[in-house]
């Protein structure tokens, strides 16, 4: 007995020096990876493009200002447009890229200019070889930088102005005629405020305002740095004619990722194999603890609880229901069968901005629900009042959803005049929310982790190891709530390079890596609380994977930074450290599939089946999804002719929905599985929707997504990117066939969706009544007892 005494002695000690090992490695980790986008975040602000006071033509007579590029780019955001197509890239995919699109037509009217100075006649006119002359003069000029630091002053040349002029006269008939395409005739209206207020401007200075912005964005893409031989958005778009061809460096930084994936993968699977870092010391088989769900606790508020998920699955139907609604914008752009007043009360903008922000809603709903289910589990109690602000809760986030979708809808339709930033549509794409909404968000998220405190309060006390389980679990749901206050950092006249980099903190660092950390540490929760692993498994593992999640997935939010107007060292650090997210993504799997065995020796018996297959369908998604996809679109070289093409939204439903929102709807059934009364249970709905949901999801993007994304590739490798982004492009009859198509997995999805939301909403009617009130103590479960 003293033997065995010893030798558990020496493992635990073992195991306890390994733990702080890993801590150590972790909050390293951490250190150096937020130094990292930091310091590159200071490097974007002086390096980003300037926004001169103002632009002259060589005579010194001023045809541009400081306040028109930024009223330019705040009626870009009011309208919404950033939902309907791109700036620099970023932003949706119905609409151009308004940066190429400037940029071509900016660069014609400079080549008309030279060719009627030099042979009087225009550019289409000219010789092959005279052609040639006038490209190379027209590149020579626009690329050189006559903008002046000291006095904060941009010179053109005549052939410059009169190419600004051409963008203006092209936008003024777009947004007053419609661009034939999405965009609807006269958008840009007249503001809804009365004409005393003195940042009131009319329809005709919006336009010409707007047409700016985009003149701006198409100066900086061409025009090189001061000192340096690459432009500011490194040379991107590719467009031969002003000089823009891929770098050297998104080349070899491409080449170098791989590598340095390949090498790294070996590294990371040696260490976890040798020190066993996985979750996969199981309950021995035969032995997995019997569960019966009659016989759990349950206490008022996780009983409240139920009401959130049935709205999580209400929201994500209408979500569902709005991305059908784009995907036939796309072959019918202005009405949905025939139907003009849909198109006229819910355009693509519109439409595509409520598609976004139900997706969060509905995701972040269902782990609130989930935090709120599991509070009383962990500390071992149900403190007083917890019920009233479960329900405080549940009807901020009501009035949230309802309130933004209003506002976002009146202040794309010009009613709230100069008050659309504050409550209409902010205009960011994943960001649309009016910044009262957004302080709206942030308060209800603190109300939730005020709930899971107190709920998990008592566990916090009895667990001594400051990083164990239930502290891992605290620090990640702080870090929701933490993470999204950076969204307050970009206000309408924020330089949009430098809007842009705090953007990619919510969608990057608050969507996909704190969500993703917290997903981590709830799926290692759940694997306990389901009893399918050990504690001291999880734990040593969730640190392993935490590590190298935050260490890739921190510097890898620079591949959002290749061609936006940052600096080209994001290059390298985008390519690499992208690269090297897979491998977090590849581990996942791994370890589900190990659960999966786990899962099927526990026995027939094992209740939270359902939540299963959708947690397996989460570690699938995160490899092809997030992983395959996301690794093809971030290599630099593929990015500069891809940036803001099919193959992006290919990677973006596989990552959103098929990674948080399966692993969403995996939480939603593992607590309603607590709550429903057993009778009222219905596994094989639950599998039929599993199903639908994973071979429509798959459809999208193998039938349509991926297709028309490589033909886009194609397209703008040849023709140059501005064409691959044009609406003539879309209305070939080959992607127009491919985008029909699309509405066969569209609808194998959607019956995936109604069958979850039936099954939900039913369950509000089979709820299990209360077996504890408040601070009756609860039995103490194997995650909160110490090893």
């Amino acid at each position: 007995m003293e033997i065995n005494r010893n030798v558990r002695t020496s493992k635990q000690l073992k195991r306890s020096t390994q733990n702080s090992f890993l801590k150590s490695v972790l909050i390293f980790t951490l250190l150096i990876s937020f130094t990292v986008l930091l310091v590159g975040g200071y490097w974007i602000f002086k390096e980003m493009a300037p926004r001169p006071k103002e632009v002259q033509n060589e005579k010194g007579e001023v045809i541009l200002t400081k306040e028109s590029i930024i009223g330019g780019q705040a009626v870009f955001q009011k309208y919404g447009l950033m939902d309907y197509g791109t700036v620099l890239g970023h932003g949706s995919y119905m609409g151009p890229d308004y940066t190429a699109e400037a940029l071509k037509i900016y660069t014609e009217g400079m080549q008309d200019y030279k060719a009627n100075e030099i042979y009087n006649k225009p550019f289409e006119q000219l010789s092959k070889d005279e052609k040639t002359v006038i490209r190379e003069k027209v590149i020579k000029e626009m690329r050189k930088n006559r903008y002046n630091p000291i006095t904060d002053v941009l010179v053109l040349t005549d052939a410059q102005v009169y190419g600004l002029e051409r963008v203006r006269d092209y936008y003024r008939d777009v947004f007053t005629n419609g661009d034939g395409w999405g965009l609807q005739k006269g958008l840009i209206q007249e503001s809804h405020m009365p004409r005393t207020d003195r940042a009131w401007v009319g329809n005709e200075e919006q336009v010409k305002q707007i047409a700016d912005f985009f003149f701006w964005t198409a100066w900086l893409s061409s025009t090189l740095r001061i000192g340096d031989e690459i432009t500011y958005t490194n040379n991107w778009p590719y467009y031969e004619d002003a000089g823009n061809t891929m770098s050297y460096s998104a080349m070899w930084w491409s080449g170098a990722s791989v590598t340095i994936l390949i090498l790294f993968v070996a590294i990371i699977l040696f260490i976890q194999h040798r020190y066993q870092l996985s979750m996969q010391e199981a309950y021995k088989e035969g032995q997995f603890p019997a569960i019966d769900l009659r016989k759990q606790p349950l206490t008022p508020s996780q009983v409240k609880s139920g009401k959130y998920f049935a709205i999580v699955s209400i929201l994500f139907f209408v979500q569902s229901m709005f991305g059908a609604l784009l995907a036939h914008y796309y072959v019918e752009p202005d009405s949905f069968f025939g139907i003009k007043w849909i198109h006229d009360l819910l355009p693509f903008n519109i439409s595509k901005g409520y598609h976004l922000q139900l997706a969060i809603f509905w995701i972040a709903t269902s782990w609130l629900g989930m935090g709120i289910f599991v509070a009383p589990i962990v500390g071992g109690y149900e403190p007083k009042k917890q019920g009233l602000l479960v329900d405080v809760l549940f009807w901020a986030l009501v009035v949230l959803v309802g309130g933004s979708m209003i506002g976002e809808w009146l202040g794309v339709n010009g009613y709230l005049g100069n008050n659309w930033f504050l409550f209409g549509h902010q205009g960011w794409e994943y960001i649309e929310l009016g910044r009262i909404w957004q302080i709206v968000l942030v308060v209800g998220m603190l109300i939730w982790l005020c709930i899971v405190f107190r709920g998990i309060k008592s566990g916090l006390k009895r667990e001594s190891d400051k990083g164990g389980l239930i502290h891992l679990l605290f620090y990640s749901a702080i870090a929701v709530p933490f993470f999204y206050i950076f969204a307050f950092f970009i206000n309408p006249d924020t330089n949009f390079t430098m809007a842009d980099f705090w953007r990619w903190w919510i969608i990057h660092l608050w969507v996909e890596g704190i969500f993703e950390v917290f997903a981590v540490v709830v799926i290692g929760f759940l694997l306990v609380q389901m009893k399918l692993v050990t504690k001291k498994s999880t734990v040593r593992a969730l640190y392993f994977q935490l590590i190298i999640l935050l260490g890739s997935g921190v510097i890898g939010i620079g591949h959002h930074y290749y061609y936006n107007g940052s600096a080209e060292v994001w290059i390298g650090l985008g390519a690499v450290f992208s690269a090297l997210e897979v491998i977090p993504l590849t581990l996942l799997i791994l370890e589900a599939y190990e659960q999966y065995k786990m899962m099927r020796d526990g026995g027939v018996n094992f209740p939270y089946k359902a939540a299963f297959w959708f947690l397996i369908s989460t570690a699938i998604w995160n490899l092809v999804g997030a992983g395959v996809l996301g690794f093809l679109i971030n290599l630099p070289a593929v990015s500069y002719f891809e940036h803001g093409q099919f193959l992006t939204p290919a990677h973006g439903h596989g990552a959103m929905m098929g990674v948080y929102g399966m692993f969403g709807i995996a939480v939603l059934l593992y607590s309603l599985r607590n709550i429903v009364k057993p009778e009222a249970w219905n596994d094989k709905l639950l599998k039929f929707s599993c199903w639908m949901l994973n071979i429509g999801l798959a459809g999208m993007i193998v039938v349509t997504l991926l297709p028309i994304g490589v033909m886009q590739l194609k397209e703008a490798f040849e023709k140059g990117y501005w064409a691959s982004r044009s609406p003539a492009f879309l209305q070939q009859e080959t992607v127009q066939q491919l985008l029909t198509l699309r509405s066969i997995p569209d609808t194998i999805f959607l019956i995936g969706v109604i069958a979850l939301t039936v099954f939900s909403v039913k369950s509000l009617f089979h709820l299990r009544k209360p077996t504890h009130g408040e601070n009756d103590p609860l039995p103490i479960p194997d995650l909160a007892k110490e090893e």
